[in-house]
């Protein structure tokens, strides 16, 4: 949880944000949440009555703040997403809790946000179609449950295939990458699917999932890319939406280098880079 203090102190020191560009969002409401999730999970969470093996499942030990930060990390999003459509491109400094199912929560997830955010634009018919671009190390398998059934939105997942979680969902596509990938052909890879993507699908809005877990230094990652590879990618994803004037929200995801200051760095470059591209 460091880093998500951590994340800001710096680019406010080096300059790249001001104090102004941050804010509280606040929290989602329920009628919202339940657009995405199931009434009998969120009454669950509400008051506090997860079973042990629904609350191990999450990886937390159950409490109420858990459940409060959820629903500030979705609201950020819906935010962003707003943001976005209006300006460009916004970046949520937590989130991309893709983990989350309808119905349950699981591997630090409690609420999707992805899922709360798209599903409330869909709703109030401010988009036709979304695409979610899914790079962190691990398959977005929540996000893919959700929207099994939803051609409105197309979700794109490259992962890992050998690392968590063991059962992967069915995203709209999948690209699985071997174990200790490298730089070159992790982009290789990434460049030969999302320009075709963006073309073919003609997205309204492009959900992010920037998850610096694929660096080498990882200790949960199983990917072997350098702390350019992955600018490298955010460049990419980023100028690649920024040049089809796509609105873009983006959220962090994962990160768990053994020293904290490698995942910092390589989150603000998600930043510095996005600023760079659409300002």
């Amino acid at each position: 949880m460091d880093k998500y203090v951590l994340i800001p102190q710096q680019l406010k020191l080096e300059g790249t944000l001001t104090e102004s560009q941050f804010y509280d969002p606040g929290k989602v409401d329920a009628p919202t949440v339940l657009m995405t999730h199931t009434q009998a999970y969120w009454t669950k969470l509400t008051e506090g009555t997860l079973t042990p093996r629904e609350a191990r499942k999450t990886g937390f030990p159950f409490s109420p703040l858990l459940v409060e930060r959820a629903v500030s990390i979705a609201q950020g999003t819906l935010h962003n997403a707003l943001h976005a459509l209006e300006h460009g491109c916004a970046i949520n400094g937590a989130g991309g809790t893709h983990h989350a199912f309808t119905g349950h929560g699981e591997g630090f997830c409690i609420l999707n946000d992805f899922g709360i955010a798209a599903n409330w634009l869909l709703h109030e018919g401010l988009v036709e179609r979304i695409l979610i671009v899914d790079l962190d190390v691990h398959q977005g398998n929540g996000t893919a449950e959700i929207f099994r059934n939803e051609p409105r939105v197309f979700t794109f997942s490259m992962h890992c295939e050998a690392n968590y979680p063991m059962h992967k969902e069915t995203s709209d596509l999948d690209l699985a990458l071997p174990a200790y990938l490298e730089d070159q052909a992790y982009l290789e890879k990434l460049e030969e699917v999302l320009p075709n993507l963006l073309d073919h699908f003609h997205p309204d809005m492009v959900f992010y999932l920037a998850g610096v877990d694929i660096l080498a230094t990882d200790k949960l990652g199983k990917l072997s890319i350098s702390p350019q590879g992955c600018a490298e990618r955010d460049r990419f994803v980023i100028q690649s939406c920024r040049d089809r004037d796509i609105p873009m929200a983006i959220s962090l995801g994962g990160g768990y280098s053994p020293d904290i200051w490698d995942i910092v760095e390589a989150h603000c470059q998600t930043f510095r880079i996005a600023q760079e591209v659409w300002n």
